[in-house]
């Protein structure tokens, strides 16, 4: 539990400063395993398209658009049938 305790800076004034013994908790985002199948199905995509341009850099960001855009749009048409 925390605990209350006075520290001095020095100047005669006090402030109060709370001490935690032991672990504290850190939230953690946790993602919907569809979220992560998604992104892993757009992440292979992109690289599917960065193989057929015959692994030329520089076009990163328009592979993983148009793998998102192509994914995504799939994803929509089997959520919506």
């Amino acid at each position: 539990m925390a605990k209350a305790r006075v520290s001095r800076n020095g100047n005669g004034q006090s402030k109060k400063v709370t001490a935690i013994s032991g672990p504290t908790a850190v939230p953690t985002i946790k993602k919907n395993h569809a979220e992560v199948d998604v992104e892993a199905e757009i992440r292979r995509r992109a690289y599917e398209l960065y193989e057929q341009r015959g692994y030329t850099p520089g076009h990163e960001n328009e592979d993983w658009l148009v793998a998102e855009r192509e994914i995504l749009a799939r994803s929509d048409s089997h959520q919506s049938a």
